[in-house]
């Protein structure tokens, strides 16, 4: 009976003991150290997903929140490479990655005809937004996005391009061509940056110029530029991300299990709840709208 006393009293005494020796007495009242509820898997064979993006998940911190819960889930190692879609969807036809999460429609659909990517799927939504001077020298503060840049035009106020191939320069060069039926990338008002999102913004704010952000790297960049948003809920504006695993019958060393992962993980109402929830404790609005299973002719209404 006493042995079974002992016992029973033995590691109290040995805590206080260990907390005294430390320095540090132990609190009786303080709860116990969260844990995670969720548990990783075994270790995959190929733990390494190459995954081609572009700028704009990276420069707005989207992928700093989604790829460490995707891999604590999983087990997986996602190694991002973030360039405009137009790159990354390059990359994938050459099978330099496994998967893609891109922004760029048109290049996407001509990407799955050549049989370069298998099972696209639609992941959220958001929108791009013209910027410019506050002062507003071409006037285009509540117009829409074509007549916004005819009057860029005609002012030849300072235009910055990230001219790289983007989805958000495929977009622009698509509004332009809407406004002029040309390019007017030979004018002496626009600048072509060749850089992603994030350095063209500060470029264009250097400037006090006009140019086209998505929303979500613009707001991310808000506490560094000056520049407003002028032109917005344009319905031309419409920003559409998909997932697109390479397809592994044309390049053998694609890491299938990993690709197929990471695109279920993206559809999954957990991945579908942390994108839907980004940015609303820092900006009080979400950056992204999740759109799993949604059909993309209701997206924006």
């Amino acid at each position: 009976m006493v042995l079974m006393k002992w016992r029973r009293i033995f590691p109290l005494v040995a805590l206080l003991v260990l907390g005294a020796c430390a320095g540090t007495a132990p609190s009786p009242t303080a709860p116990p150290a969260a844990l995670s509820t969720t548990l990783p898997g075994p270790t995959p064979a190929r733990p390494e997903i190459l995954l081609a993006t572009t700028t704009s998940t990276q420069d707005s911190g989207l992928l700093d929140v989604l790829l460490p819960d995707f891999q604590q889930r999983t087990g997986y190692h996602v190694k991002p490479i973030a360039v405009g879609s137009g790159q990354a969807l390059t990359m994938g036809q050459q099978g330099n990655a496994d998967v893609l999460l891109v922004h760029s429609p048109d290049a996407e659909a001509a990407f799955m005809q050549t049989g370069a990517g298998v099972d696209r799927r639609l992941i959220m939504h958001n929108d791009f937004v013209i910027i410019g001077p506050a002062a507003d020298p071409a006037q285009v503060r509540g117009r829409a996005a074509v007549p916004a840049l005819q009057a860029i035009a005609a002012r030849g106020a300072t235009w910055v391009s990230r001219d790289d191939k983007s989805g958000t320069n495929a977009l622009e060069l698509k509004l332009w061509q809407a406004a002029l039926g040309r390019n007017p990338h030979q004018e002496g008002w626009y600048v072509s940056t060749g850089q992603g999102m994030g350095a063209t913004l500060n470029i264009t704010n250097e400037r006090q110029a006009y140019t086209l952000s998505d929303r979500a790297t613009y707001l991310a960049f808000s506490d560094k530029i000056t520049l407003p948003i002028l032109v917005e809920k344009d319905p031309l504006l419409l920003n559409i991300y998909h997932v697109i695993q390479v397809n592994p019958a044309k390049w053998p060393q694609v890491n299938v299990a990993g690709a197929q992962a990471f695109a279920d993980y993206l559809v999954s109402p957990a991945a579908q709840q942390l994108i839907g929830s980004f940015g609303q404790e820092k900006y009080h609005q979400a950056l992204f709208v999740p759109d799993a299973g949604k059909s993309e002719d209701t997206l924006g209404r």
